[in-house]
């Protein structure tokens, strides 16, 4: 029995990247071996057990048939005479398929140290198009690594395309979807996912609404990109450079898809998009599954984003039912998200990047002012129902006039 740490430690050893979690791939022996030396098994597809002490994943070595569509539809072969190299050459990327033995030398039979050396997402054999997860995972370590200068080879590119041109890419499940998404969402830029996806004709398969933008232009004088598509992919890297949190960025990326649906003789301008972009949020992410606080705060800055920008110039009852809209008195944390959206949303334009956002702080200091007016103590008076309401609409407006003429 010889034991190999594969896959992700491996290459982020090399690459000199914090190593996160330990893969190890067992050849020469069977599952009752595994047993017997005290592991766990825990794998139903195919045997993976956990360590009797570190409780990190041990799999067996193994190949692969495709028997069917999708993602789902293989045989995997386990006996004790699958090689090391039989298993690496089914794994997707080169530099995912190098292996290191327990003396720390490396085994490297496609050349992955190769790849890593020349910054090349490239895949290991034909069989990555058997499974169109991989088109997600090569996208999502585009947006890992190209921050170190990565990019992905053309002959990738043109297997990814190929799957999505026969129909690979159509099996993709909701779940499996979101899960890259979301994970590529936390990278370092994500916006490399997206257009990974859409050098590959992927984008518009998975991200119809995403997809639409690109080719829609908007006013010189607000957005000198011009491009739809562009400013979105600059909104999310703003979002990248302010948050790190992927519902943000999730909110940045959605923010505008209303956009897509104005009618072209209206363009350049984009009048009611804010309207137009709320029932392709709710189609892509029930499409999706996406989880309903992504969906939320998505929601949110779709519908509220324009109410934002122009924070100066509203009137304070209108400052007050933004407020109220976007439930920031029993939500502080996601107005504070969704003020994140609208700060990368206002630099996400060419020539913008730095500049300041002081409609944040207006937001903010419209909402302390609210805040400031006791409920409780206006309760007391005797005012009820919609008097009550009234009443309290009424000075919680007084005190926003105040604050903000100070």
């Amino acid at each position: 029995m010889n034991i190999y740490q594969v896959g992700g430690a491996v290459r982020d050893k090399l690459l000199g990247l914090p190593v996160k979690d330990h893969d190890w791939v067992v050849v020469g022996t069977t599952p009752d071996e595994m047993i017997r030396q005290g592991y766990r098994q825990v794998g139903k597809d195919f045997p993976v057990f956990l360590h009797p002490e570190t409780h990190e994943e041990y799999a067996l070595a193994r190949t692969e048939r495709k028997t069917g569509p999708g993602y789902t539809g293989f045989v995997f072969h386990t006996e004790a005479d699958v090689s090391l190299e039989d298993d690496l050459i089914r794994r997707d990327l080169t530099i995912n398929a190098i292996a290191m033995d327990e003396h720390g030398d490396i085994i490297d039979p496609f050349n992955g140290r190769q790849d890593l050396d020349n910054k090349i997402l490239r895949h290991v054999s034909p069989a990555f198009a058997e499974d169109p997860v991989r088109i997600l995972r090569v996208a999502r370590f585009h947006a890992r690594f190209a921050p170190l200068g990565f990019s992905i080879a053309g002959e990738t590119v043109e297997l990814m395309r190929n799957m999505v041109d026969n129909g690979e890419v159509d099996a993709l499940v909701p779940e499996r979807v979101w899960q890259e998404t979301q994970r590529a969402l936390s990278e370092k830029r994500p916006r490399a996912f997206f257009e990974a996806l859409r050098e590959c004709g992927a984008l518009a398969k998975i991200f119809a609404e995403i997809e639409a933008l690109f080719g829609v232009p908007q006013r010189a004088d607000y957005h000198p990109e011009i491009d739809t598509g562009i400013h979105t992919l600059m909104v999310l890297d703003q979002a990248c450079e302010i948050s790190q949190e992927p519902r943000v960025r999730f909110a940045a990326l959605l923010h505008d898809l209303g956009k897509a649906a104005t009618p072209k003789e209206e363009w350049p301008r984009h009048i009611g998009h804010e309207t137009r972009s709320l029932p392709l949020v709710r189609q892509l992410c029930q499409r999706l599954r996406v989880p309903n606080d992504y969906r939320d705060l998505a929601l949110l800055a779709a519908q509220y984003h324009s109410h934002c920008h122009r924070a100066a110039e509203l009137r304070p009852a209108t400052l007050l039912d933004t407020l109220l809209a976007l439930d920031t008195f029993r939500r502080p944390e996601r107005f504070e998200e969704f003020l994140l959206a609208c700060t990368a949303d206002s630099r996400g334009r060419l020539g913008f990047e730095k500049d300041n956002y002081p409609q944040a702080d207006i937001f903010r200091r419209a909402r302390q002012a609210a805040l400031s007016v006791d409920a409780a103590a206006l309760a007391q008076t005797g005012l009820k129902g919609q008097n009550l309401a009234d009443r309290l609409h009424q000075l919680r407006c007084q005190a926003i006039t105040a604050e903000l003429s100070r």
